[in-house]
Parts: C-alpha cells; structure tokens; sequence
C-alpha cells in the first residue's frame, strides 16, 4: 500500500468517527438514541450526499480500493459492540419479576416470532432475498426482525430519563435479555443454513447442529468453566493484566467459531457473556476500559459504515418500508399487549410495554448487517431494517418521554402498591403466599457506562 492510499484510508477513518462523534452528540442532547447520529454520519459522507462531491468520491474510492482495512475496522467494531453487549447481558440477570417477565417473552416475543415463521413463506418476495438468500433463511430473518428488541437502547434510554431503577425497566430490560439470546441462536441458524445452502441435506445439518451446539455450550458449561480459570493461580495473565486477558477470551472464542464456520458475531456476544462473574468481579475496570475505546472509534465507525451502505438512491423501496415498519411495529405492541394482559397490567401499563419493547435499536441494526454480509437478504431489506430499527428507537424514546413529563406513571399498580392499595399484578398471579423479589437486576454500574448501539 502506498502511502497516499494509506494516508486516504486514515482520512477516511477520521471523517467516520469525527461525524459519527459530534452527530451522535448532536442526537443525544436532542433526545434521540446516539446511533441515529453515527448512522446518519455515514449517510452523509455516502454517494446519496457529500460522495457526490469530486473530492469526497475521489477519496472514498482511493479508500474503497483498499477496502480491507475499512473492512477489518467494520468487523471489529461489530464484534466489540457484541462482546460488550454480551457483558451488559450478564449483568443485567437477576430473580424479580419472573412471572411477569415470562409471560412478556413468551407471549410478547413468541406470538411475534411464531407469525412470522408461520407467514414468513407467504410474505418473503425476490425482492427481499440477496445472493445467497434462500426461503428458510429469509423466513427467520423476517421473524427476527419482527420479534427483536434493543437492549442496549433501552437501557440508554432508561439511563438518559432516570428510571432505570424502577420496575417498569426492569421488567423491560428482564425482557430484552432472554429474546435477544434466543433470537441470536434464530439469526446463526440462518446464517448457517445460507452458508450451506448448496450442501447436501445430512451436511447442513451437521453444520446446524454445530453450530446449536457452539451456541448452547458457549450459555452454559463453557461461561463456568471460564470463571474457573479466572480465579486460578497459574492464571498469570488474568491477574496481571486483566484487560489482555478479556481480549484473549475474545480472540480464542473467535478462534474456535471460525475453526468450526460459526459467525464469529455470536462468538463475540458469548465471550462477553461468559467473562462476567458477579462473585469475582476483577474484569469489571478491564471491560470499563475496552466499552471506552470501543465506543470512542470502533462501534461509532461501524455505525457509521452501516450509513454508508445503505443505498439510499437505488437500494430503497417505500412500500416495502412502510409495509414491514407498520406491520411490525402492529404485530409486536399487540402481542406485548396481550401478554401485559395475562400478566394483569391495564391501559397505560400496556401502552407504555408495548411501546417501549417495540424500540429494535442495535440488535435490530446487527441483524440487518449480519444478514446483509452473509448475503441473505437484498439492499432494500436492509434499508428497510436498519429504518426500522432506528424509527422504533426513536419512537420508544419520545414517547417515554412524553409520559414523565406529563406526570403519568410508567405502571400505573406500583402507584397503587405504593400507596398500599393493591399487590402488583405478579403479586397478584403469583398468589397471596408467595413474597414478591425485588431484587434490581440491572447493575448500577449502567448508568455510567455508555449502551451498546445507543
């Protein structure tokens, strides 16, 4: 590489974070989620605006003819977002609200999920598939993208507002952690099966199975027996440096993906899930360190790259947009509100669920990138997922909004309860004998940290 295409390439890179950093800025003394800014950074310095310019298209495509390096900085960011997102995951596990919190998921995220499976196949066109698109991959897609939300946004926007000490966000948050392991195991299931569409049938099975397996020991035997080498005498490297140790859990995670071609995305999300250990909590200034340099270049250039690849002159189509955006948005808030419904919440309450777990935020944008890198779905689905997730963001926030300074309560039975008029509704399910947990299942740690994909 020469050093004018090197010198491009850092340019290139300064502009991303430069934008990226002051239009999220921008975005969150507006109100809204930081991504839309970092977002909106690519868009902007993209073929649909200042790429048109001779100077910009000349420099990005100096830039692009090295594509590597932006490349390796893409995917890197990708996986730090993962590998942050699966420490946040960890932290925010707890005891309260189980009742409640099941009837949410299984109702709220199974019903939208199971429609999409169900109609996937009626609904998915050619125009929705990429090059190596095929009809089951496209279906899960379709589902996932209906069932996801955000909890990296959310919580943000919990921390932005105050209330991430109340129960309606640990209710939301209790949530969007156990959809989000579920619906990452859907997205490497079809993943896997778009990689290996061309193999016989025995041989994407065994790929499949692989991978299901990768996923399922990477939630259970292999986060113990990481916390075991943690504490380890002869762990020197875990004791004397902390933060290379948690980059080496990272790299070895990916390692072993790649070895057996699972996506090194999910990889990433376990490395971060299993490195947690609320007993033994020495990695907690190590992941502190590596969520501020990651959110300082490499997640908000990522983002940014996101804005970059829509193709916001060819790669849109409208009624695809507003077919899936309000189709969703329907779907999901009604199947949330049924299952507020079962779980004894009335009115407001419901709005206030559906509305919120209804914000795709980043997950929702993963999803998209993941599915558009692996070939599976076109540039208009992408658009139209990355929209998707950023406008249910936004939504999600102004409306939280809204109700605090209107002075309505998020749930309107622990005004009740508080006043000791009535039990909460998972009181109430759960029956007079049973001592309600309240246990805070988010750390307080949050509040001062920065939210994936915010």
């Amino acid at each position: 590489m020469s050093n004018a295409q090197l010198t491009a390439v850092i340019v290139v890179l300064l502009l991303l974070v430069g934008l990226a950093q002051c239009l999220g800025y921008i975005f969150m003394k507006l109100g809204q989620p930081k991504v839309v800014g970092e977002i909106l950074a690519g868009i902007v310095l993209g073929p649909a605006l200042l790429g048109r310019l001779p100077f910009f298209e000349h420099l990005m495509g100096t830039a692009r003819h090295n594509n590597h390096i932006l490349s390796f900085v893409y995917w890197l960011g990708l996986l730090l977002l993962m590998f942050v997102s699966g420490a946040e995951v960890q932290q925010l596990f707890g005891k309260g609200e189980r009742r409640t919190v099941s009837w949410l998921v299984i109702v709220g995220t199974g019903i939208p999920f199971a429609l999409g499976l169900v109609f996937g196949p009626h609904l998915i066109r050619p125009s929705l598939a990429g090059p190596h698109g095929n009809r089951i991959s496209l279906i899960i897609i379709l589902a996932v993208g209906v069932a996801v939300t955000s909890v990296p946004v959310v919580s943000k926007i919990f921390a932005d507002l105050k209330i991430l000490d109340t129960r309606f966000a640990r209710l939301i948050l209790g949530v969007a952690v156990l959809e989000d392991i579920v619906l990452w195991l859907a997205l490497a299931i079809a993943t896997s099966i778009a990689a290996k569409s061309h193999l016989h049938p025995w041989q994407m099975g065994l790929h499949l199975l692989v991978t299901v397996a990768y996923f399922a020991l990477g939630l259970t035997v292999v986060p113990r027996a990481i916390k075991l080498m943690n504490k380890s005498r002869w762990n020197v490297l875990a004791q004397h440096s902390p933060t290379g140790y948690a980059i080496a859990v990272l790299l070895a995670y990916c390692a072993v993906a790649g070895a057996l071609d699972v996506n090194l995305v999910f990889a990433a999300f376990l490395a971060g899930f299993a490195l947690v250990d609320q007993s033994h909590r020495i990695f907690d200034d190590s992941l502190d360190a590596i969520s501020k340099v990651s959110f300082a270049f490499f997640i908000p250039v990522y983002f940014a790259i996101v804005g970059l690849k829509l193709d916001l002159i060819r790669g849109v189509s409208l009624p695809m947009m507003a077919i899936f955006i309000v189709g969703t948005c329907v779907v999901k808030m009604l199947s949330v509100g049924l299952a507020g419904r079962l779980a004894g919440f009335r009115g407001l309450d419901l709005v206030n669920l559906g509305i919120t777990t209804n914000a795709r935020g980043g997950p929702g944008i993963v999803l998209a990138s993941v599915a558009f890198d692996a070939g599976i779905i076109s540039s208009k689905f992408y658009t139209t997922l990355v929209v998707a997730a950023v406008l249910t963001s936004q939504l999600a926030g102004a409306w939280l909004d809204y109700v605090l300074r209107k002075g309505w309560p998020l749930l309107k039975s622990d005004v009740a309860a508080e006043a000791g008029d009535v039990t909460t509704p998972s009181d109430q399910a759960a029956g007079p004998d049973v001592v309600h947990d309240e246990t805070d299942v988010v750390s307080s740690g949050l509040e001062g940290q920065h939210a994936p994909g915010s």
